[in-house]
């Protein structure tokens, strides 16, 4: 079984490694994949522990159907169905082998790896042109409110006597996939009681991504202002993404903290009911 499912994925992952996770739309798959990974190390004993309780007619539709969209995947070379397909297949594999229970006590490491499927080049397409606009708009409209020489036409930013092009890559898209990843994985961790909690920090995901970019963008705006352009196409550039992904988790961090204190302010302590060790 392991034999058939390695040499089913493993050219799938290599030629990930040396394509698809090479670009910076989708150089968050390593790091994804070893999160998944760990996951799934963490939820063995517990899928070990399962009772014998094989699900057969629910295993073998699920793995008729990751099948289908594995090979589908492979014919028209679609890495969303390649790796969306895994998913189902190690999902019918432990209802086959264990049962019910045991996909049960994996289920968050076997939904983990739908973050390793990149969009499909429609949705990419479709969503990063608005999102390039409306960031364009923002970061002009801040930083012509604080007083610097700057105006856009499109997605091009004029300030001073530089021009910027607000990317693709600077959507906002990309930040928002690992977000979703790293604050899922949060959530996961600690568990909190209450569907108010999560709900909460599920909605607001997506908005603190966006505001995380808008300020990576305007701080690279500001590096090229002050620094002129090689710094700002230089080593600041790959460090404004650090800076994005530090600023969204810090927000991300404080929407947890603040949801936390009015439980706790309401008489209703707050504790972390899963173990991850």
């Amino acid at each position: 079984m392991l034999t058939g499912i390695a040499a089913m994925y493993v050219p799938v992952y290599w030629r990930a490694a040396n394509g698809l996770w090479q670009s910076d739309d989708f150089g968050h798959g390593p790091l994804i994949l070893l999160i998944a990974v760990w996951l799934f190390w963490q939820s063995k004993e517990r899928v070990l522990q399962a009772p014998m309780q094989p699900l057969q007619a629910l295993g073998w539709p699920v793995l008729v159907l990751g099948l289908l969209f594995y090979v589908f995947g492979r014919i028209t070379t679609a890495s969303t169905l390649e790796f969306l397909s895994q998913v189902m297949i190690v999902a019918a594999l432990l209802l086959l082998l264990k049962g019910l229970r045991a996909l049960r006590a994996a289920w968050f490491a076997v939904l983990y790896l739908i973050f390793l499927a990149p969009l499909p080049g429609t949705v990419v397409d479709a969503v990063t042109g608005p999102l390039k606009q409306w960031i364009s708009y923002i970061v002009v409209d801040v930083l012509h409110g604080l007083g610097y020489p700057i105006a856009r036409a499109g997605v091009t930013i004029t300030i001073g006597q530089y021009q910027l092009l607000v990317a693709d890559a600077c959507s906002g898209l990309n930040s928002m996939i690992s977000l979703s990843a790293l604050g899922t994985l949060f959530m996961y961790l600690m568990a909190r009681e209450g569907f108010a909690h999560n709900a909460v920090m599920t909605l607001a995901i997506l908005p603190i991504a966006f505001i995380a970019n808008i300020v990576r963008v305007v701080v690279l705006v500001l590096v090229t202002y002050h620094l002129g352009d090689e710094a700002g196409q230089g080593f600041l550039h790959g460090a404004a993404g650090v800076v994005l992904m530090v600023v969204a988790l810090t927000f991300f961090f404080a929407v947890d903290a603040v949801l936390v204190a009015v439980r706790k302010k309401d008489g209703a302590p707050y504790t972390t009911s899963r173990s991850i060790i």
